[in-house]
This record gives C-alpha cells, sequence and structure tokens, in this order.
C-alpha cells in the first residue's frame, strides 16, 4: 500500500462521514475528473484528499489552482506536496468568502471528489449554489459517485440537483479502472435565473 493509501485510509478510519472512500481516486477516474480544467484556465478544487486528482489538474498547467480541503491533516498534505497549489482548509459550503480571499470572483473549472452520497438534501443544495456561484458562464463543474452507491437517495438526488442548477448535464460511461467504480457527472454553464438551494 502506498503512503497516501495508508493516509487516505487513517483519515477514514478518523472520519468516516467525511473523508467517505477507503482510498484515493485512481488515475483514470482522475483524468476524466481533471479533463474539464481548461489549459491555464482557473480551477477551483473541492476535496483533494491525499492528491490524486490535484496531480492531474496540475497536468493542464492551470494558472491558478485553489484546493478547498475541509481536514486540516489532508490539507497540509496536499500543501507540501504541491506548494504551487493554493491550499484553504475550510468546508465547500464556504466557497463564497474563501474565493473573495483569494482575490478570484469566478473560476473556469470545478473539480469534486466530495462525498454527494453522504450528504443531507440541504447540505447538497447549498454547496451547489457556491459552486454555480463561483463558475463563470461557459465553467464546467465535475463530479463523481460511486455505481455500488447509485441507489441511495442522496446519489439519486445528484443528478436531479445538476439539471436544475446547469445548462448541461452529462455522465461518462463506468470508469470500472477505479477502486470502487464510479461515474463522471459534467455539468456546464451554470444557470444564473436558478438557485439550487
Amino acid at each position: 500500500m502506498s503512503h497516501d493509501a495508508r493516509v487516505f485510509l487513517r483519515e477514514f478510519l478518523r472520519d468516516p462521514a467525511r473523508v467517505a472512500a477507503v482510498a484515493p481516486s485512481g488515475r483514470r477516474l482522475s483524468q476524466v475528473l481533471a479533463g474539464a480544467v481548461p489549459r491555464r484556465g482557473v480551477a477551483l478544487e473541492l476535496g483533494p484528499g491525499t492528491g490524486a486528482v490535484t496531480d492531474h489538474i496540475r497536468h493542464r498547467e492551470p494558472r491558478r489552482h485553489l484546493a478547498v480541503e475541509v481536514n486540516p491533516r489532508l490539507a497540509r498534505l496536499v500543501a507540501r506536496q504541491w506548494p504551487d497549489v493554493e491550499v484553504v482548509c475550510a468546508d465547500a459550503a464556504e466557497l463564497g468568502p474563501v474565493l473573495d480571499a483569494w482575490g478570484a470572483a469566478r473560476v473556469d473549472a470545478v473539480v469534486s471528489s466530495l462525498p454527494w452520497a453522504l450528504m443531507p438534501e440541504a447540505q447538497q443544495r447549498t454547496i451547489m449554489t457556491a459552486v454555480q456561484a463561483a463558475l463563470t458562464d461557459d465553467g464546467c463543474f465535475t463530479t463523481y459517485a460511486y455505481v455500488h452507491a447509485l441507489w441511495m437517495p442522496p446519489a439519486r438526488r445528484l443528478p436531479r440537483l445538476l439539471r436544475t442548477a446547469f445548462t448541461h448535464v452529462a455522465v461518462s460511461p463506468v470508469v470500472w479502472a477505479n477502486v470502487p467504480p464510479a461515474v463522471v457527472y459534467r455539468a456546464r454553464a451554470p444557470r444564473r435565473d436558478v438557485r439550487a438551494d
């Protein structure tokens, strides 16, 4: 087991409701998620964990890259491994003040590894509204869901919430190479006339 995988497992055991996975995202899933970041764009990453997706976002050569991680130990790990990534230890629901402090009104892409299937509806709506507000008019939001959890009510709410918040929503084929297998949601063009909350 790699060092990052051990760290991730340890943090999952400490707080399974917030970490929500026993292992970091795999290479293929990370590539699909990061693919929405335009070259030299401004990227906002939610829940970087140990940085599996962070690394792939860096390959897109973003002009700026902010990572928001609620777990202080994981935030420190990402900050140490990627000194050029601006890491903030904060809750994703507080994106407005975080972006104000960062000096960025809007970002080109939001890449999320948040555990949507474990969130109550009010939390999902609050975060989705914050994501809508954070994106440029043609910005893109990517997130994922584990296939085995798609039947859970919070996971079933997510695509409906995305269709409410965005003009275009697409779902990837199953990324079978990930453990566990997952699908990626890619949502573009946030609706300005409709708030997710």
